[in-house]
């Protein structure tokens, strides 16, 4: 499988990926490979309320990039269906013209529950789509709000995606959406509203980031390809312009954040496996009536888990 995902094959690509969202024994083996053999890809974060666009702003990426000769792999991260736990929306309708082109990888992901808009595995398919060759790997989340700050962690550069007919956005996004935005677009800036939200989100940035870099706002029209390019230009020019330093480290964070959540399915893993379903409903049974608490609990399996070790 290793071999047919270096070499672009997307059946490959999308079983691995199955894999890592199943939590399976074979893909920790497969994992192991494609650490290996991973290319550093570029990874743009995609986030926004619902309803702004970003949908289709990520379908005129995908032209622009291929039209440059870029691979491009895309992780469409859905809500969770409370029935099957997959995604709801599949494989983005918008996106679907690029779904003949070898070249172009699209996988929607459920959220599965998890906070942030991003399923557990999203990290894990970066590694994969980076070992597959892709050059742009794109991460468009769900609207969840605040919630979404996660992107950060995943993502080289980060695009928050506002519309200027939406009500009073601005004071909707908290600090910390704001906070994580490396450039902002106003989509549908043929709207009424546009150039007046325009100028409050830069008095906002001159107001709370005085002495910092600030975001770029660039306007766009996604139906129209309008304004794409000036985005695409904006991106290569912070990549250029970002020290490998700084890159490093936002590399690093992604990798320690899969690292504990390796660490927590391991754990997880042992105690499931030490500890039969009875047992566990006799704690919970304990906790219920209040002859124990979960910390207590917690201590006694961690140290059960240290003699067995």
């Amino acid at each position: 499988m290793i071999k047919e995902i270096r070499r672009g094959n997307a059946r490959a690509i999308a079983k691995a990926i199955s894999l890592v969202e199943n939590d399976s024994a074979a893909a920790q083996r497969l994992m192991r490979q494609v650490f290996a053999w991973r290319k550093d890809a570029v990874v743009l974060g995609i986030t926004g309320a619902p309803g702004t666009g970003k949908s289709t702003l990520v379908d005129q990426l995908i032209g622009r990039l291929r039209a440059a000769g870029r691979k491009i792999g895309i992780v469409a991260v859905d809500p969770s269906s409370p029935f099957s736990g997959g995604a709801i929306l599949g494989d983005r309708i918008r996106m679907m013209r690029h779904s003949v082109d070898a070249d172009v990888f699209i996988r929607s992901m459920a959220t599965r529950g998890h906070l942030g808009g991003l399923a557990k595995a999203t990290g894990e398919a970066i590694a994969i789509l980076e070992a597959a060759g892709k050059d742009y790997i794109l991460v468009e989340t769900v609207g969840v709000g605040q919630d979404e700050v996660e992107v950060v962690k995943l993502a080289d550069v980060v695009l928050v995606v506002l519309t200027p007919d939406a009500g009073d956005e601005i004071q909707a996004f908290k600090a910390g959406i704001m906070e994580i935005a490396d450039i902002f677009v106003i989509n549908k800036a043929d709207h009424p509203g546009a150039d007046k939200m325009e100028r409050q989100l830069r008095a906002m940035l001159d107001l709370g980031l005085p002495d910092k870099d600030k975001p770029s706002v660039i306007k766009t029209v996604a139906t129209k390809g309008q304004g794409t390019d000036g985005m695409l230009s904006e991106v290569d020019r912070l990549m250029e312009k970002r020290d490998r330093r700084l890159q490093e480290i936002r590399r690093k964070r992604l990798l320690a954040w899969m690292l504990r959540d390796v660490i927590r399915e391991k754990i997880d893993q042992l105690i499931s496996r030490d500890i039969p379903d009875s047992v566990f409903e006799e704690y919970v049974d304990q906790i219920y009536h209040r002859r124990t608490d979960p910390y207590t609990v917690a201590d006694r399996l961690i140290s059960r888990l240290k003699e067995k070790g």
